[in-house]
């Protein structure tokens, strides 16, 4: 991840002001709001879009894991592509090729096309995010950076409020690939006057170096670790010679891609970062913290739509209220930032986080939407403080020139956990739901009374036999599926309390006072 401002000897341009500042700022941020989007939007849509394809909904939750391991890929790339080309074009082609792909998403024909143009919108979209920062930062005048990052932040906020309720509204009303095609006409927008605004002020380029062993055995080992997981369930796991190759590549793949990178004199990732205590410690718990909330924020609407009845509409309303308290409670987590002690903040993320999961495991068949939703609004909490107090404490420490290859390291890893987490929880899922289907079958027998006046009571009421008998056996599975996402929000509140010390052995960091770089 090459530093391409430390090659910048050209003066900068004078700020924007007036119209022009403000047409500009708004144009970048829907360039943010754009990506962010697509990450959250077909959450409440795989069931849909599974059921249209003709495919399961668990092959389906590979239309979310590839987007965010291509775009966890892609994110190594940005430092060498805006050194090499420039800020200014990498961010316009990216949009461009972005909205490319979303045009693709959308007029897919089945899932492994659909996945594909996925694993290209992730890949292509990873200069999107710090592209949009950069460029906010450099039209606004020194001492207004702080309204440019407002604008960015309250952005990448107000996205997932929205993917959710638009995806399900797009869902129950229009054909699924409008929530993709959407893209398009904004996509089109943002770079045509990104680039009439921005063109004549272009940063330097020059001839860099790019490490294409690296980034290939990234591609390589990454890729071969998100198929085994995501194919893993349907072909028993280590029963499948399948699996066990895919195994093998992805663990030599990142023995290969370790000593490679160690050695090379310009890495693709610098993991000489690593050295610093609170890098390290904080990206791990960056990552685990990111995952538990992305393997949740996939969990809920997905039990919401399959075994509760919700549509996709009402999935995406209650998960809208995190989304709002966070955008409300940002501003006043930046502002303590740089008087706070970051691992405060960050321990009253991870207590936040806990409290929602805990709230969540309650759950019973009888909990209402108004009972769905409180949770939601205590994750809210955690939203406003979780990102900017982990990515402080990680880069604590770390030399100013470093800080851009850093945040994109730590994004990276955050990224590719999340594509790792959705995989995972969805297989946990369905193993504890079988467990939880086994122990109510040893009590549901033929013999057992409760079992038998069931059946009488439905057959009173009109049900042939059988028809009483599948119902309660369908009423068992979607019991069952109840008690298993319990069992995840339980873990998942007792992990962030385990992250609570963790962030603890970190040492001290405050922000100084400014938001840090691709802090998303």
């Amino acid at each position: 991840m090459s530093n391409p401002g430390a090659a910048q000897t050209a003066p900068q341009p004078a700020p924007m002001t007036g119209g022009a500042l403000a047409i500009t700022a708004l144009t970048l941020a829907m360039g943010t709001f754009m990506q962010v989007l697509d990450s959250t939007i077909a959450n409440v849509s795989l069931p849909t879009i599974a059921g249209n394809l003709g495919t399961s909904t668990n092959q389906g939750t590979w239309v979310i894991t590839a987007f965010a391991v291509a775009n966890g890929i892609g994110v190594p790339l940005t430092g060498w592509l805006m050194g090499r080309y420039g800020v200014v074009r990498t961010f316009v082609f990216s949009v461009l090729a972005f909205t490319a792909a979303s045009f693709l998403c959308g007029i897919a024909w089945d899932l492994p096309s659909l996945i594909f143009f996925r694993v290209l919108q992730g890949g292509v979209s990873g200069p999107m995010i710090p592209g949009s920062q950069a460029l906010l930062i450099s039209i606004f005048a020194a001492n207004k950076r702080a309204t440019a990052l407002g604008i960015w932040s309250i952005t990448t906020l107000v996205a997932p409020i929205c993917g959710p309720i638009l995806g399900g509204y797009i869902s129950d009303n229009y054909h699924w690939g409008w929530i993709f095609l959407i893209n398009v006409p904004v996509g089109l927008f943002v770079s045509y006057l990104c680039w009439q605004a921005l063109k004549t002020r272009e940063t330097p380029t020059r001839k860099l170096p790019i490490d294409t062993v690296g980034l290939g055995l990234l591609i390589v080992w990454v890729g071969a670790l998100q198929v085994m997981l995501d194919t893993g369930k349907e072909l028993d796991w280590f029963a499948s010679t399948q699996i066990v190759v895919l195994s093998i590549v992805a663990v030599v793949g990142f023995i290969a891609f370790l000593i490679w990178e160690l050695t090379e004199e310009h890495p693709i990732v610098d993991l000489s970062l690593f050295k610093h205590r609170n890098f390290w410690l904080g990206t791990l718990v960056f990552c685990l913290g990111y995952a538990v909330f992305f393997a949740n924020t996939l969990l809920l609407p997905l039990w919401l739509q399959t075994q509760v009845g919700y549509t996709a509409t009402w999935a995406g309303l209650v998960a809208a209220p995190t989304g709002a308290i966070a955008v409300m409670l940002t501003p006043f987590t930046a502002r303590m930032m740089s008087r706070v002690d970051a691992r405060i903040i960050a321990t009253v993320a991870f207590v936040a986080f806990a409290v929602s999961y805990f709230m969540r495991s309650g759950f019973t068949a009888q909990t209402d939407f108004f009972h769905f939703v409180l949770p939601l609004l205590v994750q809210g909490i955690a939203m406003a403080t979780f990102f900017l107090a982990m990515i402080t404490i990680l880069l604590d420490g770390v030399p100013p020139q470093r800080i851009p290859s850093a945040s994109g390291l730590s994004n990276f890893a955050r990224i590719t956990a999340g594509g790792f987490a959705a995989s995972v929880v969805t297989t946990l899922w369905d193993r504890r739901e079988a467990l939880h289907q086994s122990r109510m079958a040893d009590h549901a027998t033929i013999f057992s009374p409760w079992l038998r006046g069931a059946v009488d009571n439905l057959h009173r009421l009109g049900l042939p036999e059988l028809g009483a008998q599948a119902s309660i056996a369908r009423t068992m599975v979607g019991q069952a599926y109840l008690l298993a996402a319990d069992d995840i929000f339980y873990a998942s509140g007792w992990i962030c309390l385990v992250l609570i010390g963790m962030v603890w052995m970190c040492h001290k960091a405050k922000s100084g006072g400014g938001a840090p770089v691709a802090a998303d």
